[in-house]
């Protein structure tokens, strides 16, 4: 089939190669006209269109099965684990999570036929306080214990490598903010936690409205290991309003205090994720050029 990949992944790919030198990410973007066909035919679906603007870590496509059911045909890049996200959907088997459609184990090319939400209706839509309320909802149902003999890395596997990578690439005016947080990383990690299954990526736009149920939860990069960790994520959701507002810093504390207490997670435990996250965000985006990004998740980890 015939069709340009959606320019939002095509930057977002870019960025990847450019920060790990990754060649099976041109390959794969190169391919992906012919992998979504083979993906397509296999299935016997119908595609509607791709869905603009789409994604930063997969092609998705909106289709429809034999029966006429609507599904979502995503595509995956290797990098982005698409085994991992295969079976984490598979494990919460459409509570709290959008619903995985395939029958089977991992398919060759990535691709994965889930559930179709209401992709123009998120939690991110509603006021904030109650958008942060049925976004933590959502993720206590995703909360759960690992799938058994699970190859879905942890959470002290993928910190591990962003730790590397922030510690090589940081200068001089970050490097407080660096140091706080690699400090803060290996003592979180120095306690026996109670392990669960995270979202990953968990975020107020990753919540979609559904039919089944009013929220699902969409796009995990799935991680195993201490709920605050997940959480940490959505504390700094909306950032640039908290900039924009001369009490973001209040704000923000009184956020991180709010979420702790619904969800039943350490507070301290949440800060120190929450800086560790926001400051591996802003030096991988000063890393790729995103300038204004990092300047906003960097002013943000300076209050915690």
């Amino acid at each position: 089939m015939a069709f340009e990949p959606p320019p939002r992944l095509v930057r977002a790919l870019g960025e990847a190669h450019r920060e790990a030198a990754d060649p099976g990410t041109d390959t794969w973007l190169a391919t992906l006209p012919e992998l979504t066909r083979q993906a397509v035919q296999e299935r016997e679906l119908t595609v509607e269109r791709v869905q603009v603007p789409g994604g930063r870590s997969s092609l998705v496509l909106l289709v429809r099965r034999q029966d006429g059911t609507p599904a979502v045909l995503k595509l995956v890049p290797p990098r982005s684990r698409p085994d991992s996200e295969r079976a984490a959907l598979a494990h919460w088997g459409g509570l709290g999570a959008a619903r995985l459609l395939d029958d089977g184990g991992p398919s060759a090319d990535g691709s994965l036929l889930i559930e179709r939400l209401h992709s123009d209706v998120s939690v991110r839509s509603l006021p904030e306080a109650k958008a942060l309320l049925e976004a933590a909802g959502t993720l206590r149902r995703l909360w759960v214990a690992p799938p058994p003999d699970h190859r879905i890395e942890t959470v002290a596997e993928r910190t591990g490598r962003q730790a590397e990578a922030m510690a090589a690439s940081s200068d001089a005016e970050v490097a407080p903010l660096v140091e706080a947080a690699l400090a803060a990383r290996d003592e979180l990690l120095a306690a026996p936690v109670e392990e669960r299954l995270l979202h990953g990526t968990f975020r107020q736009s990753k919540v979609l409205a559904g039919d089944r149920m009013p929220w699902h939860a969409v796009g995990p990069d799935p991680v195993v290991g201490e709920c605050a960790f997940d959480l940490a994520r959505l504390v700094r959701d909306r950032v640039e309003d908290l900039i924009a507002s001369p009490s973001g810093p209040s704000i923000t504390r009184r956020r991180v205090k709010r979420l702790a207490e619904s969800l039943d997670v350490e507070q301290e435990r949440l800060r120190g994720w929450t800086l560790f996250r926001a400051v591996e965000s802003g030096v991988r985006a000063r890393r790729v050029g995103r300038e204004q990004d990092a300047e906003l998740l960097l002013e943000f980890a300076g209050w915690l």
